[in-house]
């Protein structure tokens, strides 16, 4: 086959360096030629003679032409032919015939491209190590080798639950042979789960930086290309890789992408591609012997989706949980993110911690970058608790914007705004009012922040019923004060409309629907009803909905008739300085803050 190939490319060469040239007749084309004057010039060796037309000549049975070729008959007078030439000014040529290229550059266009194929497959052969799928086939992990300053669990704050559970796994990669003296098996896998941010890559990147061990890195969804069978291919590689260099750690990133529960997909079978990554991990873990020093570690936000095969024991045997961080977690992970940012002496890190609950290690650590930020554009020579104050509100309200409202416009914002605050301020359960801005910020034209004095983990009913209360005020004092509405309130009401949903269908906080599941779980729609419950339950759970927030309206609505006073100061103060701080919102209104945000 390749002797075929490489003798079509020589042809195909040879024929493409050929000079194209007819062939005419002697007589009594050629001499007609040459009488007419037509002929240019000749050249001739023995009696091959080739030449060249002055004007394009068609030949019989030929198209155009200008080159010619023809044979001299031995019969012929040669004598009488080289007169007929010289009279009509023929130049004769008395050089070798054109014979086309020489044989050596035949020879390499003939051969070469087929070579150059031949060393191209061969290397593409060596590349793959023997895989069918070639270079697809092979892992797309990063390798990171310990050296220089690498991850510790110094660098990790907040999650010290977290950090000593994966303290054993540390232990074991730095002293195998205690574990294996009194029987014991390190645990083979470990799953981390929690919210996006918390820290799950940190935790696993600062295990192997504390055992001192290479760290192979790969997010599940690289492991699957549309080709069939790649995945697995790039599974075993990883795990080849893996094994070579151990004692090391196997890390999957968002592992729920490939790990979903077999079955519930709507096509693919058994041969799905990602069934078959998934079927190849398993196969992995459970080939590890005590001897082999490979870890694996994988983070997921959804482990309710996994499947059951991955969390059995033998596979992922530990399950460690990072959880959002508290405020002590969360003025640690401020420590360390700010080790390298000079700071100014009126930064109070621990109040800082107080006015951010909610937020994950990458939250804070924005926090303290968009800080360091504003300090370099003000000309700062350290970053000072204003910058952190602008960078959070930046953060969480948006960064403002530059649009020219109309004086209209700004007094009904300035009363929508003015009505969440007041109930805030008035109303028990609700948050510390912190901030309240007629600044337009992201789709919004005017925000109030409004932000717990300590975490909170569970919230009773008060609570909530607080929250659309304060969800309210903002359409309510829109009402009382123009005596009409508009589509400002738009996000209010899906915020409300989402709590009583809630209290009724999730939390069971309705005395007719009863303590019964009737919404979806997270990660579906909070106005999806689940499957088995009669229509008439559904109504009921709508008809509770509709009770709790028109009881809620109307104990908003006799609030601020009452304190109209106070909710014209605070709109007018908002048209005169378009924001107001926590301090500046409770002088204005003369209602004394809570004694327990006086402490933060």
């Amino acid at each position: 086959m390749i002797a075929v190939l490489l003798g079509l490319n020589y042809w195909a060469a040879h024929k493409a360096t050929e000079v194209r040239r007819v062939r005419i007749p002697y007589s009594p084309f050629f001499l007609a030629q040459v009488q007419a004057g037509n002929v240019s010039e000749i050249t001739s060796m023995g009696t091959a003679i080739q030449g060249v037309f002055r004007v394009p000549t068609h030949p019989p049975n030929e198209g155009a032409a200008t080159r010619f070729a023809t044979e001299i008959p031995a019969f012929a007078d040669t004598n009488e032919l080289a007169q007929l030439l010289e009279s009509k000014r023929v130049v004769v040529n008395a050089v070798p015939l054109d014979r086309g290229a020489p044989w050596w550059e035949n020879l390499l266009l003939g051969f070469g491209p087929t070579i150059l194929l031949l060393l191209l497959l061969v290397w593409l052969l060596r590349r793959s190590r023997g895989s069918a799928l070639g270079a697809f086939g092979r892992s797309k992990a990063r390798r990171y080798t310990p050296g220089g300053r690498g991850v510790t669990f110094a660098d990790v704050a907040g999650i010290d639950e977290a950090k000593q559970e994966l303290s054993e796994v540390v232990d074991f990669l730095r002293n195998p042979g205690k574990y294996g003296r009194l029987g014991g098996k390190i645990p083979r896998g470990v799953l981390l789960s929690g919210p996006p941010g918390t820290g799950k890559t940190l935790l696993a990147r600062a295990v192997a930086g504390e055992a001192n061990a290479p760290f192979f890195s790969m997010s599940a969804s690289e492991f699957v290309e549309a080709i069939v069978g790649v995945g697995a291919s790039r599974v075993r590689d990883l795990f080849k890789q893996a094994k070579e260099s151990a004692p090391a750690i196997v890390f999957i990133d968002e592992l729920d992408a490939i790990g979903r529960a077999r079955g519930n997909t709507s096509f693919g079978g058994g041969s799905d591609e990602r069934e078959q990554t998934l079927n190849q991990i398993l196969t992995e873990m459970d080939g590890f012997d005590s001897s082999t020093h490979v870890i694996v570690v994988a983070a997921t936000n959804r482990p309710d989706v996994l499947d059951a095969a991955l969390l059995r024991p033998g596979r992922f045997d530990r399950r460690v949980t990072v959880q959002p961080p508290d405020r002590n977690g969360r003025r640690l992970v401020l420590e360390v993110h700010t080790r390298g940012v000079p700071l100014d002496p009126s930064v109070n890190l621990d109040r800082i911690a107080a006015s951010t609950p909610g937020m994950v290690g990458a939250d804070l650590a924005n926090l303290v970058n968009e800080a360091a930020l504003l300090a370099a554009r003000r000309d700062h020579a350290g970053v000072a608790s204003g910058d952190f104050s602008d960078a959070l509100e930046k953060i969480v309200l948006g960064a403002g914007r530059k649009v020219l409202m109309s004086d209209a416009d700004r007094r009904r914002t300035a009363y929508h705004e003015a009505g969440h605050a007041l109930v805030g301020m008035l109303t028990p359960g609700a948050d510390p009012v912190r901030k309240v801005s007629i600044i337009p910020r992201g789709p919004a034209l005017g925000v109030t922040l409004f932000a717990p004095d300590s975490d909170r983990f569970n919230y009773t009913i008060d609570d909530l019923e607080g929250k659309i209360k304060v969800a309210l005020g903002g359409r309510v004092a829109e009402n009382m004060a123009f005596g009409d509405v508009t589509t400002g309130a738009e996000g209010d009401i899906e915020q409300l409309t989402r709590i009583a949903r809630y209290m009724v269908g999730r939390w069971g906080m309705s005395d007719k629907v009863g303590l019964v599941a009737v919404l979806q779980q997270d990660g579906a729609s909070p106005f999806a009803a689940t499957e088995g419950f009669s229509q008439r339950t559904r109504e009921l759970m709508d008809d509770e909905v509709r009770r709790i927030v028109d009881e809620a309206h109307r104990e908003v609505v006799a609030l601020l008739r009452g304190e109209s006073d106070r909710l014209d100061a605070l709109a007018e103060a908002l048209l005169a300085r378009e924001t107001l701080d926590e301090l500046e919102a409770y002088a204005v209104a003369d209602i004394e803050r809570p004694r327990e945000a006086l402490l933060t």
